[in-house]
């Protein structure tokens, strides 16, 4: 009996089957890794670029908190006085009390001034913290992804900046303090000359300031001075 042709006789069990190799490009895989983030579409932001970074904006939870307070309490009590009123009973005092004083004070009056003076003032400082940023003590870094943002702290750059002023020969004390646009550094040299130690500060603060990736880099100010003499 003959075996039909274009078949293979069966292996013998227990032997190893050979199984067909899929070629590379018939082959469905992921993205690339070769390839450039941004053709996967991942939203990146290359290395120097993405400009200048903001301040982060303030909750501002306390004066917020505050203001509320003060609008519920103040409607309540026009709304009790109201519902006393409607109630055929008699008003609060102080509010009749203050709509006679306003009906019969005239504009020039001294507390009429004075009252619209604090409310002018109270509806500024509002607007104030409406339009402007704080959190003063943040410094916005340099963005490296598009969507995170970091901030450093102006007392941990300070840190940052002293330890590293310290590693100067010569230097015995410093005292850093950083700003949103400058770092003022003010040390003291032992030994050396004092000229060298400030030249040494200038060049390690500006490499640690660099190394802070801020987005707005301060302006460094650097003195050295001699200790002064023991009495």
């Amino acid at each position: 009996m003959s075996e039909p042709r274009g078949t293979e006789p069966p292996e013998p069990e227990g032997t190893t089957q050979r199984l067909p190799v899929l070629e590379k490009s018939q082959t469905r895989a992921g993205p690339d890794r070769s390839t450039p983030a941004a053709d996967n579409g991942e939203p990146t932001v290359r290395e120097g670029e993405g400009g200048r970074e903001g301040r982060f904006w303030s909750v501002r939870r306390i004066p917020a908190g505050i203001v509320a307070l003060l609008l519920l309490g103040l409607a309540g009590l026009f709304l009790y006085d109201i519902a006393s009123v409607r109630a055929d009973r008699s008003g609060m005092s102080w509010r009749r009390e203050l709509a006679r004083q306003l009906a019969e004070r005239p504009l020039d009056d001294t507390w009429v001034l004075v009252g619209a003076g604090v409310a002018a003032a109270l509806g500024l400082w509002l607007l104030l913290l409406a339009v402007t940023p704080g959190l003063r003590h943040v410094l916005p870094m340099r963005r490296t992804h598009a969507e995170v943002r970091a901030g450093l702290d102006r007392d941990a750059a300070a840190s940052a900046l002293r330890d590293r002023a310290m590693e100067v020969a010569g230097v015995q004390s410093v005292r850093v303090r950083v700003r949103r646009r400058r770092a003022d550094a003010r040390a003291v040299s032992h030994f050396r000359e004092v000229d060298d130690v400030r030249t040494d500060l200038d060049a390690v603060l500006t490499d640690a300031i660099r190394g802070l990736g801020l987005s707005r880099p301060p302006a460094l100010s650097v003195r050295v001075r001699r200790p002064g003499r023991k009495e």
